[in-house]
């Protein structure tokens, strides 16, 4: 099963994302690092994932972004300097910036609307709920349900029921792969 990547969604740097097989990139999605996305994922409408050719983003098998998420790897620091875009060729200025890839492991989902900064990882299993709000550089729990603004853990997640839905897809795409070789 080959990638799906909607015509209406722009990668700054094509070069640099790759998309596993079985997943879906929707409409209106925009990319400015380098990306890494695994297989079965979907990153669906009106996504941002941003922070410049020097960071990258990760995104693990079966795991998805909901609509309106925006991820980004790199975000001017508002309080010590100017908020604003330095043109290509000139001398960057910029003292605070923040900045670091986002990992979300395998198993992994990000709510409608959630805003995810700098260096976060979201590790295997784990879920952010709808609107909530992840503080650059945080590291989430494994198989844990996040939600808030900002996210604070809010219980565990059913890590058994989540891997045997896995196994019965996997089972699924293996006969759909020896079907049609």
């Amino acid at each position: 099963m080959k990638p799906i990547i909607a015509p209406n969604s722009r990668l700054r740097h094509p070069e640099h994302f790759e998309v596993g097989d079985g997943s879906i990139i929707d409409d209106f999605c925009y990319f400015s690092t380098r990306v890494r996305i695994g297989r079965c994922s979907h990153v669906a409408s009106g996504c941002s994932v941003a922070g410049g050719i020097a960071r990258l983003f990760t995104l693990g098998d079966f795991s998805s972004l909901s609509s309106g998420v925006k991820v980004w790897c790199t975000s001017d620091d508002f309080v010590n300097d100017l908020v604003t875009l330095v043109p290509s060729g000139f001398d960057d200025f910029k003292s605070s910036l923040i900045g670091g890839d986002v990992t979300f492991g395998p198993y992994t989902a990000a709510g409608a609307n959630s805003v995810i900064m700098p260096g976060t990882i979201v590790s295997e299993g784990t879920v952010i709920g709808a609107l909530s709000f992840v503080p650059a550089h945080s590291e989430l729990e494994p198989w844990s349900v996040y939600a808030g603004v900002p996210v604070r853990r809010v219980r565990e997640r059913n890590r058994a029921n989540v891997l045997a839905q896995v196994e019965q897809l996997e089972a699924q795409l293996a006969r759909l792969r020896s079907d049609h070789p």
